[in-house]
């Protein structure tokens, strides 16, 4: 196909070049023209705008910064839309708003083009080696008909559903990993200054039961099922476990932020009445606080760890 791309940063310029192993016409636009250097002298053409590049493309696919850029590169002076036609698609590979990108779709639609959010995760070592994850959400004809393309960036690709909430998506994704960073730097600066070499401590938790399994998949035990009962690990023994941790914390001088926050969640549970329940009963509170009701049939959370260990 005549593929548009616009930005070809560190994430762009890797997407980009295995769009051209996969034998699609490139058609490109940056704010540098020499980022689109190695890709013009590979048989790339060069659009002076990104209203050019629309006209003379079959699909569109941004990567941004962040929303004002996507928003001008789209919508403004000789921006996409402008050379858009009917049925064509826009994917924006941003990490992006849901709040702009449902916002910029009512203008395609009005135009009879569509706009897909299509954020991906992988760094740009999986953007240049195509191990990628995209998620796409927005009109899901339109997302099957350019699957072939989205195939040749990434090697995981999910269909969302309603425009936006493959950003949302995203959004969860990196500030889950930015608050477990955050969490980490706090229990293990506790373990260091309470005496423990840095690395064997590292090579010791790693091997635990949570430095085995990956991060989400301990959602699918307790929390999306909506199943606390029978425990796994009692609350009142988590209770105790984070108490000592605390304990350590002041004893030996660290700040313990988010590891008192989360006695006083596990407090709180405790106050209920949940001491048999399973430890991740305390996550409830959260889901009264946020007036929200997480309930998803068992059998349809093993169909989903089937499909991706099969996969």
């Amino acid at each position: 196909m005549r593929v548009g791309f616009i930005g070809l940063g560190l994430m762009g310029s890797g997407m980009t070049a295995n769009l051209q192993k996969a034998g699609h016409t490139l058609i490109v636009h940056d704010l540098r023209r020499q980022a689109a250097d190695k890709l013009l002298a590979a048989g790339a053409e060069w659009a002076k705008s990104p209203r050019d590049l629309a006209a003379t493309s079959e699909v569109v696919f941004t990567s941004l910064p962040g929303p004002p850029e996507f928003e001008a590169v789209a919508c403004g002076k000789d921006g996409i839309l402008d050379g858009m036609a009917r049925g064509q698609a826009l994917f924006d590979l941003s990490t992006n708003s849901p709040t702009v990108v449902r916002r910029l779709h009512k203008l395609f639609d009005e135009k009879g083009a569509h706009l897909l959010d299509s954020p991906v995760s992988g760094g740009p070592a999986g953007a240049a080696s195509g191990k990628m994850a995209l998620w796409v959400s927005g009109d899901e004809a339109t997302f099957k008909r350019y699957r072939p393309v989205l195939d040749a960036m990434g090697d995981q690709i999910f269909y969302m559903g309603a425009v936006g909430a493959a950003s949302v998506a995203k959004l969860v994704h990196n500030l889950s990993g930015y608050i477990i960073n955050t969490a980490l730097a706090e229990t293990f600066t506790m373990g260091v200054k309470a005496g423990v070499d840095p690395l064997l401590l590292w090579k010791a938790v790693r091997q635990g039961a949570n430095g085995r399994r990956r991060t989400f998949d301990t959602l699918a035990e307790h929390f999306l099922p909506d199943n606390y009962d029978p425990a796994r690990f009692a609350l009142r023994l988590a209770h105790k476990d984070v108490s000592l941790a605390t304990q350590l914390g002041r004893e030996v001088g660290v700040p313990m932020r988010l590891a008192n926050l989360t006695l006083e969640e596990m407090t709180e549970a405790l106050g209920r009445g949940w001491q048999s329940r399973d430890s991740r009963s305390s996550m409830l509170l959260q889901q009264e606080r946020a007036g929200v009701k997480i309930a998803v049939d068992p059998d349809d959370i093993r169909a989903a760890l089937r499909a991706d260990s099969n996969g």
